[in-house]
Parts: C-alpha cells; structure tokens; sequence
C-alpha cells in the first residue's frame, strides 16, 4: 500500500515523518504543501511565498527530508494513493480526496475573530479565517488532536465528534525531553514573537518589546524570532527598543523554552511546551484556558498512536464519515483560496 504526507511548516514536516516511521506497511511517499485550482497559479507567481506554500517554508520541508532520505512525490502526481496523512485541511486538494485521509492537529490555533465567524455563517473559503477553522472541512476520516480539551474545543465549532480521536501530537508530547540539550544560555526571559504582521495581522512591536522589559524587570532576556518573520527588521527592532538583547532568527526553539526561566509570546504554540516545563508564562490568552488545551504528555507516544489510528482505516474499526459533497465542505481551491501561513507557531 502507498501512503503520501502532505507537508508544510517544519513543524508539521517533522510530524509527517514521525508519523511514517510507525507505518512500515506503507511505501511512504512526502510533498511540500500544495493546492489545486486558481490557487496554483498564484503559488507560482511566487505570491504566496509568506505561506507553507512558498518560500523559506518549502525550502525548510525539502531541506529536511532531503537529510533523512524520503521518497518525494511533489503534489502527490504520482497516486492514487491508500493513505493520505496531513496536518491541514484548509486546502484538500482534489487528488488526495480518494484516499483514506487522516488530518492531525499542528498546534495552537487561530482565535475565532470575525473572519472564523463569517467563514461558517456565509460558507466562506476556510483559509480565510486561517487555522481558527481547522477541522470544518469534514473531508477527512479522522481527526488526531492534541487533547481532550480540543476535542471539546473542535466539536464546540462544529467537527464531528465521531471523527476525533484523543492521540497526542507529535513535538508537544514529550517536553521533559527537551532539558537535555546544549544551548548554552540559561535563567532568561524568552521573548517569542510572532508574524502577525506576515499574515495581515497589526503589532505594536514597540510596545511588545517594553511590555518584555517590564516583565523581564532586569533578568537577561533572548529574543527568538518566529521563523516567518524578517530577520534584519526584527532585530533592528529589538536594537533600537532595547539594545545589547541578545536575538535568534534560527536554533531550536524547544531547547531555549527548557533553559528559560518565563516565556512572553503573543499568541504561540510555544506556550504549551512552557507551560508542561512549568515556565512562568506571559502570553495574550488566560492560564487557565491554556491549561484545559494543553497537549498530553506521554513520553513521544503521539506518532505510534496516530499510526494505529491510521491502520485501523484498513482494519474495517474505524467508519469514514465524509461529507465533502455539501457547499461548506468545498474545497478552498474550488474558490480560488489560499493558505495563510500557520498563525504564531514558532516551530
């Protein structure tokens, strides 16, 4: 049987792989992130190279598998395959549509603003409202998350609770781990930012950065840049604001988060490794919301129990549910859509 991960951010490349290595069944098979329709053209122009559809992102995926070997198979031409695994359903491109399609949980994501409204009331193209309507294009058999409370967090917006299953994700589910490392620093403040400004968001990143000093209040603080971000910008920002930081446009986010003492981000999925290695966390949403979303932790389990999920596909135990064919379930393609890069995601 072939199997084809879709791929996109680093952090979703790096879950794709995790993946594969518990489905030795399957001739495994990755590609970039892609998408069908108006939506290719564009890609093409090169505008859309702010999101996992472009730019430093695809360079970022095919840099990393290219390290570990994979088979490529770009834009799944080479199909039809058994299995699809992706960590996003903002976009299903038509190709992938006859496969038993698994979609797992990235990380965070987006807050229901207006546009995540809209989207559902007018039967909008989801990548709209960015990953706040991750989930909703019911064009999948199942559905891995991170924790119970997204589970209730995804059928509060309108999943199918029959299609989700509880399984951890892979990167978020082992953070003890990340005290072992050799990033040479430790007892700061971690300052994450984000790319709001990248995806069309506004930032006041002057008064982010004095909101990071008042918090700091004379610790060292390190600035890690969100991987979207432009490096030279954001580090002129943070020298005029608040010269002699130390700044990282790259390195291992995880590993900075174990040698911090307090974490300030905006809005990240970096809060849920602070919060399971018990950093002091400063961040736009409440604690106690965090806490009822916090991915399980079950020692690096997540991608062996998605890969189970997967085989019990072709077991006959789990039921596909699908329900592409109704307006709402459309996908973005169909209406000339795109994907917007991950919302604030560090990884």
């Amino acid at each position: 049987m072939k199997a084809l991960f879709v791929c996109g951010s680093l952090n979703q490349t790096k879950m794709m792989h995790g993946i594969s290595q518990h489905l030795p069944q399957f001739d495994a098979y990755f590609t970039p992130f892609f998408c069908d329709g108006l939506g290719k053209f564009v890609q093409r122009s090169g505008a859309l190279d702010f999101t996992v559809l472009g730019g430093r992102f695809v360079r970022q995926t095919t840099d990393f598998l290219n390290a570990h070997g994979v088979d490529f198979d770009y834009e799944g031409r080479n199909g039809p395959y058994d299995l699809v695994v992706t960590c996003s359903d903002l976009i299903v491109p038509r190709r992938i549509r006859g496969a038993k399609l698994v979609l797992v949980q990235e990380g965070m994501t987006d807050p229901e603003t207006l546009a995540f409204h809209l989207v559902k009331a007018l039967r909008l193209p989801r990548w709209i409202a960015q990953t706040s309507t991750t989930g909703l294009s019911d064009a999948y058999d199942i559905f891995c998350v991170a924790s119970e409370g997204y589970r209730n967090l995804f059928v509060r917006k309108g999943v199918l609770a029959e299609k989700i299953r509880v399984t951890g994700l892979p990167n978020f589910d082992h953070c003890e781990s990340y005290r072992q490392n050799d990033f040479p620093h430790r007892d700061y403040v971690l300052v994450a930012t984000s790319d709001m400004r990248e995806t069309f968001k506004y930032e006041n990143r002057r008064k982010f950065i004095a909101k990071a000093l008042r918090i700091a209040d004379g610790r060292p603080l390190i600035f890690k840049f969100h991987p979207n971000e432009e490096p030279a910008r954001a580090t002129a920002e943070v020298e005029r604001y608040a010269p002699g930081t130390l700044c990282f446009s790259s390195g291992n986010t995880d590993h900075m988060l174990a040698n911090c003492t307090a974490l300030v981000t905006r809005y990240s999925s970096v809060v849920y490794v602070a919060m399971a290695l018990g950093k002091e966390i400063h961040s736009d949403l409440p604690q106690e919301y965090l806490q009822s979303l916090l991915p399980i932790q079950n020692g690096g389990k997540s991608a062996s129990n998605i890969a189970l999920e997967c085989l019990q596909l072709f077991d006959g135990t789990a039921t596909s549910h699908r329900h592409s064919s109704l307006p709402f379930h459309q996908t973005a393609s169909q209406h000339g859509g795109i994907r917007a890069a991950e919302g604030g995601s560090q990884r």
